[in-house]
């Protein structure tokens, strides 16, 4: 007990919460690694549990999230893994280093991992009554259950919470595979972190487990004043019906911080009306920014959410779906019988909130809006340009948005990570003078020091992607930044 308080006195220190671009140099974020309970979902719950197809969590861990892993160590924590990455691929099979539970975890204060967090929170005997209480209520799980997880160790009961799944593999309620995609749960916004208000109830439980962390968690002390929740509207239990579009809800991949005092909330699938007025009133209120675009996206499962559709790769390039864009699709073919023609006729509605201006301002094209981004907020005096999935092309701008061409990480201004599947968007990215190269090779050339996480510029690196593509979700998806860089004049 004595070491665990020591590491959590150490991690507290100089703990500094603050993201004000989408692009500055990442510095910390939260992730949560595939965990068992993605391996057991099943075909007749994926949709469910909001899963399109079923993957294989061997896969999915050692061929393709752990790579996201090293790379991340390298720009965030490289005192963790220089050096050392012979040995961490030498235990490949076992995985210690990946095992949030593991003795030999990397333990990395940047690159922190959600399950160690609930674990940290369960070792105090009065949280951990409170947060199973509360489980086996959404759960609507038995008294004796209740007593008997309150007494399980509690590395055990955070696994438990997270996939479902006793230490005998017992099922006893549903996993929360969509936990992975951890920037959801809640986006930070300057020194604030606005929570989450999720559209499905498959999110309930993560979205408790993450409150209670924010709330409780040492790392978090000096920012409990700064947690964001929103509410839902005034006896909205007397509103008839249960229609979606009638609730507040709200989800961290329709927010965006795109300038200190500039945020994009998106309404989309996941989003509703309700909740973006709800945001906007508690970051006005907070004086946390002045200034809310409203971007709403046609409320469709394969655009989901607004980084599904777009994101922000230099202070003047973004990736964008064209098909919802403001410039006219071509290369559209005429429909015949076995082609059914895209929908092109899906507007998007673009309204810009000021905190001290009465009158909002409409921007006619998601181009327009983010043009005035790069060159009237970010300082940009080049070109604005648009990367667009599929390179604009039909069908596969469609196809490569489903596979997450636009939901791109930044790992610093210019450096991104996208799935190495959408080769339509990689020639984009290559026109546009990009420089493509796998995670193996860039691991590789950082170990080796032939290439340094602070000068590469002007990448995109290709993650392995057959079974993590099959979550519905990209890199900008996992992660949750907690620290960013301004971005400098």
């Amino acid at each position: 007990m004595l070491h665990h308080k020591l590491i959590m006195t150490e991690q507290k220190e100089n703990f500094e919460v603050k993201v004000s671009t989408e692009i500055g140099r990442l510095r910390k974020l939260l992730i949560h690694s595939p965990d068992s309970g993605l391996g057991k979902v099943v075909p007749s719950k994926a949709q469910d549990w909001l899963f399109e197809d079923i993957v294989h969590l061997d896969t999915i861990r050692k061929d393709e999230y752990d790579y996201y892993v090293k790379l991340l160590m390298y720009f965030l924590d490289p005192e963790k893994i220089q050096g050392n990455l012979a040995d961490i691929d030498a235990e490949t099979s076992n995985r210690k280093f990946f095992k949030p539970d593991h003795p030999d975890f990397h333990g990395s204060h940047a690159v922190i991992e959600i399950q160690n967090l609930l674990s940290d929170i369960l070792k105090e005997p009065i949280i951990r009554k409170k947060l199973t209480a509360s489980v086996c209520a959404i759960e609507g799980c038995t008294y004796k259950l209740q007593l008997q997880l309150i007494d399980t160790d509690p590395v055990e009961l955070a696994k438990i919470f997270i996939s479902g799944t006793m230490a005998d593999d017992l099922m006893i309620f549903a996993p929360i595979p969509n936990l992975i995609f951890t920037r959801d749960v809640g986006i930070t916004i300057n020194n604030h972190i606005l929570l989450n208000k999720p559209a499905k109830k498959a999110r309930n439980r993560e979205t408790l487990l993450m409150r209670y962390i924010f709330f409780n968690h040492p790392i978090f002390a000096d920012y409990t004043g700064n947690i964001l929740e929103i509410p839902d509207a005034a006896q909205h239990f007397l509103r008839p019906g249960e229609e979606e579009e009638h609730r507040t809800t709200l989800e961290g991949g329709d927010v965006m911080m795109v300038s200190k005092n500039h945020v994009l909330i998106g309404c989309s699938e996941r989003t509703s009306a309700y909740g973006a007025n709800e945001a906007i009133k508690l970051l006005f209120e907070n004086n946390v920014v002045n200034k809310v675009t409203v971007v709403k996206i046609p409320n469709k499962r394969d655009f989901m959410h607004i980084d599904t559709v777009f994101t922000q790769v230099k202070r003047n390039v973004w990736t964008l779906l064209r098909s919802i864009s403001g410039n006219q699709v071509e290369n559209i073919p005429e429909p015949i019988n076995f082609l059914i023609e895209p929908d092109t006729k899906d507007v998007t509605e673009i309204i810009q909130f000021h905190k001290h201006q009465q009158n909002p301002v409409r921007f006619d094209s998601i181009e327009a809006l983010l043009d005035d981004i790069s060159r009237n907020e970010l300082g940009s005096k080049e070109k604005t340009k648009f990367i667009y999935s599929g390179n604009g092309a039909f069908p596969y701008d469609a196809r490569e948005q489903w596979t997450d061409s636009c939901n791109l990480l930044a790992l610093k201004e210019g450096v991104v990570l996208g799935y190495d599947r959408n080769d339509k968007t990689v020639e984009a990215f290559k026109s546009n003078g990009f420089n493509i190269v796998s995670v193996k090779d860039l691991i590789n050339d950082l170990e080796s020091g032939k290439v340094s996480a602070d000068t590469i510029t002007d990448t995109l690196v290709l993650m392995p992607s057959a079974e993590l593509s099959r979550a519905r979700g990209g890199f900008h998806c996992m992660s949750l930044p907690l620290m960013r860089d301004e971005l400098e004049s």
